[in-house]
């Protein structure tokens, strides 16, 4: 009897964090609640599609480190496409 309690209490316990680390989804929320998130944590893992997840960051801060800088990328949200920004290498496109 006492193992199976064991085993009953770790399996909660289990849940529980894998409950606590779930990331938020764009899809499920609208551009402005996903932009607030982010603008009040400055940095967020989020979940963009159904295999897919990445880290987006604050435009003007410091989450990014050198060399990379906040790039605008469209995501999927609940009222459509939605631009956040996530850190890149900067692309120099110059001239010939």
């Amino acid at each position: 009897m006492r193992t199976r309690s064991i085993t009953l209490i770790a399996g909660m316990i289990a849940c529980a964090a894998s409950a606590a680390y779930a990331r938020p989804d764009t899809r499920a929320m609208t551009c402005a609640a996903a932009q607030a998130l982010i603008r009040n944590r400055h940095a967020a893992v989020l979940t963009t599609g159904p295999d897919t997840y990445d880290r987006f960051v604050r435009q003007f801060g410091t989450e990014c480190d050198w060399p990379e800088v906040p790039v605008s990328i469209p995501v999927p949200t609940r009222d459509g496409e939605c631009r956040l920004y996530r850190c890149a290498e900067p692309v120099f496109d110059f001239p010939n």
